[in-house]
């Protein structure tokens, strides 16, 4: 039996980690509602990294920092990480 990658002889690829590493989810949904609003207003522009969307990025993440759902980190390193481009 030869070894020609995965099933169906495709190639296989291995898995990246997330850029900042793992954090707890938010199961007991402290900031969903955050979330949502940022979901709809990144919906609304096309998933553009527009201006009136990086305010409530901001929002998310400091709910998520305040309750020890990610580190807690400098927002300039947040956000040029997120305007860094993919």
């Amino acid at each position: 039996m030869s070894s020609l990658g995965g099933p169906g002889n495709r190639p296989t690829t291995k898995p990246t980690p997330p850029q900042r590493g793992s954090f707890p989810l938010d199961h007991d949904g402290e900031c969903k509602h955050l979330m949502a609003t940022y979901l709809a207003c990144i919906t609304k522009v096309q998933g553009e990294n527009k201006p009136e969307c990086r305010g409530l990025a901001k929002e998310y993440l400091s709910c998520r920092m305040d309750r020890n759902l990610m580190a807690r980190d400098d927002f300039k390193i947040l956000v040029s990480e997120m305007m860094r481009p993919k």
